[in-house]
């Protein structure tokens, strides 16, 4: 067909560039089908599905279908599923997980789960920390490594303000209360350094052994081992949470560490807690 002759059928639009007419085709009827049908389409799901954003929210929906509500169904689906074996986890005495075959798979998958969902975010997903995070691979620790210990720490955690059984502690500020001269300072730190390196000084780590048998020894002991029971480091293992080089030891010395972990009793539930206890136990540095 000519264009003179779809001029003639269809006529034009009325526009005109340069001697070129528009003609007023029609779209096609199996497009323009296809239009329709969609148009169709999207207001039945606005009916049907919520799709309409209000102030609050959307729209619900005339099925009452919600993402929240399919995953509420299937979480709910594997809590149920799990039910049993849950209860086994809280049951049996804690040191008894690990010699359960059956038991502790579960324990270490489910408690990896909540690890990576909670506590990566300050332990590092692998678990190795970061400096005032502790490393949860090693065999250091500040609280025990039993996981009766780790268990309490999870649930209770760590000089928190909301679990009134949390493990607690402060080091004294010694330079920001006054309590020592910077003078003596340099030398406890120059000490300290000498029980697992190099000291900066090596001529004030003598001084720095009367200073630290004056002011240190109650919490980190005679021998600078450490005291689980006041969370007091070891400062012979070469092992430092925040850092072992002279200017992170002095400010330690000088205002003193606050670290902070919260408790996890009031989120978790005791099988979660127990799974994640035996995960940790069995990264590496469990005792």
């Amino acid at each position: 067909m000519s264009d003179n002759d779809l001029k003639d059928k269809h006529g034009t639009t009325g526009h005109s560039w340069d001697g070129i007419e528009e003609l007023n085709t029609p779209l096609p009827r199996w497009w323009l089908y296809t239009f329709y049908a969609c148009i169709v389409w999207g207001i039945g799901y606005a009916v049907l599905f919520p799709s309409i954003p209000l102030l609050r929210g959307a729209t619900p929906g005339m099925l009452g279908f919600s993402t929240r509500g399919q995953l509420e169904e299937k979480l709910t689906a594997v809590e149920t599923a799990n039910a049993g074996i849950n209860q086994q986890l809280v049951s049996v005495p804690l040191e008894e997980i690990a010699g359960d075959g059956a038991l502790n798979q579960y324990a270490t998958s489910a408690g990896g789960a909540v690890f990576k969902t909670w506590c990566a975010q300050c332990h590092g997903s692998g678990a190795a920390g970061a400096k005032g995070y502790p490393n949860l691979l090693d065999d250091d620790w500040l609280w025990g490594g039993s996981i009766d210990a780790i268990h309490t720490t999870i649930t209770h955690g760590i000089r928190n303000e909301t679990d009134p059984d949390a493990r607690y502690s402060q080091m004294p500020a010694f330079g920001a209360d006054d309590i020592l001269e910077n003078d003596d300072i340099d030398a406890v730190v120059n000490f300290v350094m000498s029980l697992s390196g190099t000291p900066q000084d090596a001529g004030v780590v003598p001084r720095g052994a009367e200073v630290f048998a004056e002011n240190c020894v109650s919490c980190h002991g005679e021998a600078a081992t450490g005291d689980r029971d006041q969370g007091a480091p070891n400062l012979r293992d070469a092992i430092w949470l925040y850092g072992g080089d002279y200017a992170s030891i002095h400010e330690t010395v000088q205002n003193a560490r606050f670290g902070v972990m919260p408790s996890w009793g009031d989120r978790l539930s005791e099988a979660q807690i127990r799974a994640v206890a035996s995960y940790v136990h069995q990264l590496g540095g469990g005792e």
